[in-house]
Order: structure tokens, then C-alpha cells, then sequence
């Protein structure tokens, strides 16, 4: 049995530990960026690197009957320059989106921005994007990332809110501290997009058995939607969709009054069964050259293309050992 194979076996968390961390391997990003043997499994979750790539296929989407968020992908900058650079590509995205008539929606990550440099460097960034959404009627989700920024994105999500109330936040089920931070939210009207995570966290701080952070999805879900403020269910799972569903015809909320949100290339069926059924469901297109850490978080949510991904790495490291 060879390597590739021995990988494949690994139970399921050991297998996401082990992706998580290799999302971290900036020699391995660079590798994995250069094979072309990376490219089509790469593209069924990223819409492309570029802005002009990204476009044709949100358009579509739009034709199918789908709402849209844009992650223009990037996280952890290191100097002001690129965190500034980020929030350009950011303000080209939402001018082009509103000018063809598409959402001007986009998610973005704090740790772009800056925040890991400089808090106020990165609240003005962040300032610049929102200002810009609000221009046209648009729309900004400052996606969650690990439990060590929960504070720091909060933080600024509330200033923004304050500002400018079309401005959301993520939460993550995974994480023992978020029914708290949904009470918090629901009290000031925020707009949660209610997720599981996709961080490898310690038990300290996060449930670590699915069971349990399914658990706590289905009770923040439920206060979410009960409480009325237009949440969004991130979730690709059947039988948590199935509860947000009877929770809503149970007590009376209309479709309208929350969306469904998935992943770009994930359970295309389950979108569009959704989308025929009268839900909204918003699909988060993600964009962008720096698309490895996204990727191989997605990787490790679903570990059935691990073996092609592996296969190409690999093979592309042989050739260039050979090469030297």
C-alpha cells in the first residue's frame, strides 16, 4: 500500500489536523501553486485567480437564481503594503460587481487587512471596504477565522456595525464561547453567518467530537432564527438544513426572513434543491492567486479528494527532484 493510500486511511480528525497544518506550509503553497496537476480539483472550489476569471461564473450563478458572497482570498498579510494592496483588489471587486448589476457582496478576513501588523491600520482598512459597500447599497461579512481573533474581529465588526448596519459577522459552533456572542449579536440586531468552523482548535476552547459541535449548531441555529435577524445557515449538512427547515415552518418564518449559504463547487445539488424549493441560498465564491490555505481547509472538510491532490503534489515533486 503505498503513501497516498496510507493517507486516505487516516481516521477523520487526524486526517483534518494533519491538512489544517499543511495549510500552514508555505513551501508546499508554492509547490501546489505551480502544478498543473493541481488545477482541476483547485477549480471546483475556486472561481479563479483573477477578478476578470471570477465574474463570468458569479454572473452565472446569478442566471441560476443564486445570491453571492466574494472572498477575494488572502489571510495573515505581514506588511502594511499588502494588507493595502488586499483592500484595493476588495474596492475593484465591489465597484465591478455593482456595476454589472451582480451582489455587492463580499467576505473578507481581518487577518488581510492587517490586523496580526496593527489594529488601527487594519480598522481603516477594513473602514475603506465598508465605506465603499456602502456606497452601493452593498453588503460586508467579516469572515471568523481561528479562536485566538475572535476578540479582535468582533471588536471591529461592532464599530463597523455601528457605522454601517449591512455589515455581518461569522460564528462558529465549534467554538464553547459562541452562544454568548450570538446573544451578544442578537441584541444589537447583527447579522450572524452561523458556520462550524474550520480551524483545528484546542478542547479548551471548542467541542472536539461532531456530535457535539452539531449540537450547539442546531441551538445557535435555532436562537438565530427565532431571533429574527436575518441569519445565514452555512451549512452543507441534510439534517441540519432538515432542522432549520422545520424550525421555520414550525413557527412561521418565511424564507425570506434568512438564506441559506454554501460553499462554491460543494453539494451543487443540494443548492439547487434548495434554490427550487423557494429558499435563498447564497453561494460564497471565492477568488484569487492566494487560494492554497482556502483550499486545503476545504480539503479537510472533505477528505475524498485528498488522493488526487496528493497524487499531483507528489508527482510534481518527483519531476522536480529530477530536474535538479
Amino acid at each position: 500500500m503505498g503513501f497516498v493510500e496510507n493517507v486516505r486511511l487516516l481516521p477523520h480528525r487526524t486526517m483534518r489536523s494533519l491538512l489544517i497544518s499543511l495549510s500552514h506550509r508555505r513551501s508546499l503553497a508554492r509547490l501546489a501553486v505551480r502544478s498543473p496537476l493541481t488545477r482541476p480539483v483547485v477549480a471546483r472550489f475556486v472561481a479563479g485567480e483573477t477578478l476578470a476569471e471570477a465574474l463570468p461564473a458569479i454572473a452565472a450563478l446569478k442566471l441560476a437564481g443564486f445570491r453571492t458572497t466574494v472572498d477575494v482570498l488572502g489571510e495573515s498579510v505581514t506588511a502594511p503594503e499588502h494588507a493595502a494592496a488586499a483592500v484595493d483588489r476588495y474596492l475593484a471587486t465591489i465597484a465591478a460587481l455593482s456595476e454589472r448589476g451582480l451582489d455587492a457582496n463580499v467576505s473578507v478576513k481581518l487577518t488581510q487587512m492587517g490586523l496580526g501588523i496593527n489594529r488601527e491600520m487594519c480598522r481603516a482598512n477594513v473602514t475603506r471596504i465598508v465605506d465603499a459597500a456602502g456606497g452601493v447599497s452593498g453588503f460586508v461579512r467579516f469572515d471568523m477565522e481561528d479562536h485566538t481573533r475572535t476578540d479582535a474581529t468582533l471588536q471591529v465588526w461592532r464599530a463597523a456595525h455601528d457605522a454601517y448596519p449591512m455589515v455581518g459577522v461569522v460564528i462558529q459552533s465549534a467554538l464553547r464561547r459562541s452562544s454568548d456572542d450570538v446573544d451578544a449579536i442578537i441584541a444589537v440586531g447583527g447579522r450572524v453567518r452561523l458556520c462550524k468552523g474550520a480551524y483545528d482548535e484546542p478542547a479548551s476552547v471548542a467541542y472536539r467530537t461532531k456530535a457535539a459541535v452539531d449540537a450547539n449548531y442546531a441551538r445557535l441555529m435555532e436562537r438565530l432564527l427565532l431571533a429574527d435577524v436575518h441569519p445565514a445557515i452555512a451549512t452543507h449538512d441534510p439534517r441540519l438544513i432538515a432542522k432549520a427547515i422545520q424550525i421555520t415552518e414550525r413557527d412561521g418564518i418565511a424564507p425570506d426572513r434568512f438564506e441559506f449559504q454554501m460553499l462554491y463547487g460543494i453539494r451543487r445539488d443540494l443548492q439547487r434543491t434548495l434554490l427550487d424549493r423557494g429558499y435563498t441560498v447564497r453561494i460564497y465564491v471565492p477568488y484569487g492567486q492566494e487560494w492554497y490555505p482556502y483550499f486545503m481547509r476545504r480539503l479537510a472538510e472533505r477528505p475524498a479528494n485528498v488522493g488526487f491532490m496528493l497524487r499531483a503534489i507528489l508527482k510534481e515533486e518527483t519531476r522536480r527532484v529530477r530536474g535538479r
